[in-house]
């Protein structure tokens, strides 16, 4: 299970370790984003500290309808106490976390200040 907290700006905030290139981990927080239908978004000077691999240009189209284009990189995550590569989309914003890496989670957000935020892993028997 990963848990976080609903922040006073009431966006739902989890840790997200994320290895270096040289093996070393990261943690930063995230904001749980389902309305982002990526992996993984971060700010180009988290990428640049993390000395993440690029891999292509991405293109997305946004909530306002415009559509932009970003570089993609790759990074190994652990996620849920697993390591996972997953792409990672530069963006300038806070580091978001998107559906695509919580796919196959159930997420419960107790909306208020200091609420819980849990992931847990659904069984697919």
């Amino acid at each position: 299970m990963i848990t976080g907290l609903i922040n006073v700006e009431f966006e739902p905030i989890i840790p997200l370790s994320i290895r270096r290139a040289d093996g070393k981990v990261f943690t930063q927080d995230a904001i749980v984003d389902t309305g982002f239908n990526g992996w993984l978004s971060l700010p180009p000077d988290l990428i640049t500290q993390l000395n993440l691999t690029w891999k292509r240009r991405g293109r997305a189209v946004l909530g306002d309808g415009s559509e932009c284009v970003f570089d993609v990189y790759e990074a190994v995550v652990v996620w849920d106490g697993a390591l996972v590569k997953i792409p990672v989309d530069e963006a300038d914003s806070e580091p978001l976390v998107g559906m695509s890496l919580m796919e196959g989670y159930q997420l419960t957000i107790q909306v208020f200040e200091g609420g819980q935020v849990e992931l847990c892993k659904v069984s697919t028997v």
